[in-house]
């Protein structure tokens, strides 16, 4: 995992530190990291950040460099990868995983499997999701493989460049079969894990269309586009506007057709920090979904 960039007539009177930051974005956060390593060289030759550059210098970046995780214990699991290069692993998860080890899921979380996989592959670096999804929601979970990658993709989510399209099957029949509901969410009084519409929380903006009905049922199929990512976003507007999402007892859906809130992450865009290509990743929904409708 190495970065490259030759320079040109336009970075005359430059330093290396100035590319590293004009041209990679590198934070000063890891600038520091670069430069206590020694991970970045001018033409083979490790050098003062603050070293001026000439055309046709070469300046490289390592990020090959080992990191420690022995924090996360490794589980074999059936990992799912939906895309994988150097840079990036893309996993479809399954529903009633969580994506981080906790006191109540030490060794059972997706990044445990993930440590066994990367303990597998040779890889020794740090686990980085960058999209975090409830523990029982499905699908599209990204992995960065390094900290640049983390941080690339994390401004992506920052500047509403990085989209996210979900699957939600929830109660009811819509009057209007596309809208946006621009609602603001906080947590709950008295709650750690719940949410609610309050006037003083974060800015949360949800776009639906209704995609299927079943009106036997009384239940509706809808494609959601998040502009915002707060806690529980999906599962707060829906249950507030009326249409809990099937399976979320937590915000009044009912359990007899499913037994997990009826969601998932179908489809992510985003622009690879490398390569520059505009990525569009998609999975299949999980069986406990596609039965239902």
């Amino acid at each position: 995992m190495k970065l490259e960039y030759i320079v040109t007539k336009k970075d005359i009177d430059k330093t290396i530190k100035d590319i590293l930051l004009n041209y990679f974005h590198i934070s000063h956060r890891l600038l520091i990291t670069l430069k206590k390593e020694n991970l970045v060289k001018l033409n083979n030759t490790i050098s003062k950040f603050h070293t001026l550059v000439d055309i046709g210098d070469v300046i490289t970046i390592d990020f090959d460099y080992e990191e420690d995780n022995s924090n996360i214990i490794p589980k074999e699991m059936n990992l799912n990868i939906v895309y994988e290069d150097d840079w990036l692993l893309v996993i479809n998860k399954e529903p009633n995983l969580p994506v981080h080890p906790s006191i109540l899921h030490y060794e059972d979380s997706l990044s445990n499997g993930v440590k066994y996989y990367y303990d597998k592959i040779g890889l020794k670096k740090k686990i980085r999701p960058v999209n975090r999804i409830d523990k029982d929601t499905s699908g599209l979970v990204i992995f960065a493989k390094c900290e640049y990658i983390q941080e690339e993709l994390i401004k992506q989510m920052k500047e509403n460049k990085f989209k996210k399209e979900y699957i939600a099957i929830v109660e009811g029949l819509f009057d209007q079969k596309e809208g946006t509901i621009n609602l603001p969410i906080a947590r709950k009084n008295g709650s750690i894990i719940e949410r609610c519409i309050d006037d003083g929380g974060a800015p949360s903006i949800t776009e639906y269309e209704v995609l299927k009905e079943n009106k036997e049922k009384n239940f509706s199929v809808v494609k959601c586009n998040l502009k915002t990512g707060r806690t529980h976003q999906i599962r707060v507007h829906f249950s507030y506007i009326g249409h809990p999402l099937l399976g979320d007892d937590l915000y009044g859906g009912k359990l007899d057709l499913i037994n997990r809130q009826a969601l998932h992450c179908k489809q992510i865009l985003f622009t690879h920090p490398i390569t520059n290509e505009n990525l569009v990743l998609e999975c299949n929904l999980p069986l406990d979904m596609s039965n239902i409708i």
